[in-house]
């Protein structure tokens, strides 16, 4: 009993001790990022990679290793799984469903246009690479999978990273940003549909199966949109009496989001949706309207633990052993994935009356993929269809399609003379946090 509770002991430390090394690389890394203007999050990200395989494992002593055993690990997944859905319970509370009421022909065109060229991409590079995968990493038998997963993975674009730079450059009020946020709304809802079909399909065994877990997320929605909401609306109504306070709302949220998180992983989704799905349930005026400082703290609790999402991420990311392959892969995956997007948002964009400026602002915009990219490749990865070289590369291209949209953005207002949609970025108050 005593060398028992001695472990658990030495695990809690070592467990305590990777927090400290991870929150610390964190808070470091986000400054740094800041200072470079940057989102915080991008370096918090690029943080996560270096305590992994691909710089800290390249130091004498295999450092890595010694702050994250396997024993560890466990203990880190279970953390950043947890942050990771309090996190979507935001990301699925700000998304607002008004950005896709009655979407205007441009809003259509591109955000239509903008999804289906880079999925089409997406499948067709899976494909060509699928003999240079490692097939004993995946789960999946065949092609299908991972083609359809890397044509969801090539789709998305970051909404909140995106909502995040408009406002920074004071863009809110000008009709591209207007359109930007739009666009990429409606561009974040087909991609998860997309996502959500593509999971299904490849957890399904058969067509008993997939009818199954289509008819089960059916009952989730319904069950969210025709219950959970109108409870939620009355508990929030501002002229009813809560004797119990802030507290009690925020045990109702953060246990609905718990809850519906472990239905849809229990019904053969992954827990990020229900978590979604739960957060786009809550009535988002009432919440604001009666206690806003509720959401903010289960963000603030979400975005604490990130870190440890994006330890355990860059952990699975080795750089290092890529070798000549992994490296035409990361090139290919770059060039896919940014033209994709590009050419996309700009054809549609000129096919509809933008001018060659806007277009292109528009395409640099919508290229940026953020957190959200990370979210989806770790469902990706924790399903089998994507092998830890694939995954490596599609990290590699969240991070640098996200770190070059202001760089971009600065150089296309510059050569077109004084930019009245694109003023520089306003400075970032200290400690303020990007999600995503």
């Amino acid at each position: 009993m005593l060398t028992a509770a001695s472990g658990d002991s030495a695990t809690a430390g070592a467990v305590l001790l990777a927090l400290a090394v991870i929150l610390g690389t964190a808070f470091v890394c986000g400054r740094i990022a800041q200072r470079l203007r940057q989102p915080v999050v991008m370096g918090e990200i690029v943080g996560g990679v270096a305590l992994g395989p691909s710089l800290l494992g390249l130091l004498p002593g295999e450092l890595d290793a010694e702050l994250f055993p396997s024993e560890v690990q466990s203990y880190l997944r279970v953390l950043s799984q947890l942050g990771l859905v309090l996190f979507m319970f935001t990301v699925g509370l700000r998304f607002d469903v008004g950005h896709l009421r009655g979407v205007g022909r441009r809003v259509t065109a591109v955000s239509l246009s903008s999804v289906a060229l880079p999925f089409a991409l997406g499948v067709g590079l899976a494909l060509a690479l699928y003999p240079w995968f490692d097939t004993a990493q995946l789960a999946t038998d065949g092609r299908l999978g991972p083609a359809l997963f890397l044509g969801a993975a090539m789709s998305i674009t970051a909404f909140p990273v995106l909502a995040r730079i408009i406002a920074e450059r004071r863009m809110q009020n000008d009709p591209l940003g207007s359109l930007s946020l739009a666009s990429a709304a409606f561009q974040d809802f087909l991609a998860w549909c997309a996502l959500a079909v593509v999971v299904a399909v490849v957890q399904a065994r058969g067509l008993w199966s997939l009818g199954r877990l289509a008819l089960s997320t059916a009952v989730v929605v319904l069950v969210l949109a025709g219950v959970v909401r109108p409870a939620l609306a009355r508990l929030l109504d501002p002229g009813r009496r809560r004797p119990l306070g802030e507290p009690w709302i925020h045990a109702v949220l953060v246990t609905g989001t718990l809850l519906t998180a472990w239905v849809t992983s229990r019904i053969g989704l992954d827990s990020v949706f229900g978590a979604f799905m739960f957060g786009a349930a809550v009535p988002r005026d009432r919440i604001e309207a009666v206690a806003p400082e509720v959401p903010e703290r289960i963000e603030q609790a979400g975005l604490l633990l990130l870190p440890a999402f994006f330890a355990v991420t860059g952990l699975a990311v080795d750089l290092t052993g890529l070798g000549l392959r992994g490296l035409v892969i990361v090139v290919a995956v770059l060039v896919t994935a940014c033209a994709g997007k590009f050419a996309g948002a700009v054809a549609a964009a000129r096919a509809t009356g933008s001018t060659r400026r806007e277009a292109t602002v528009l395409g640099i915009l919508l290229n940026a993929r953020g957190l959200t990219e990370l979210v989806i490749l770790n469902v990706g990865h924790r399903l089998g269809v994507i092998d830890t070289r694939m995954f490596s590369a599609m990290v590699v291209m969240a991070l640098v399609t996200t770190l070059m949209t202001g760089p971009l953005l600065a150089r296309t207002a510059v050569r077109n003379g004084p930019a009245t949609a694109l003023p520089t970025p306003s400075a970032q108050p200290a400690g303020a946090r990007t999600p995503s």
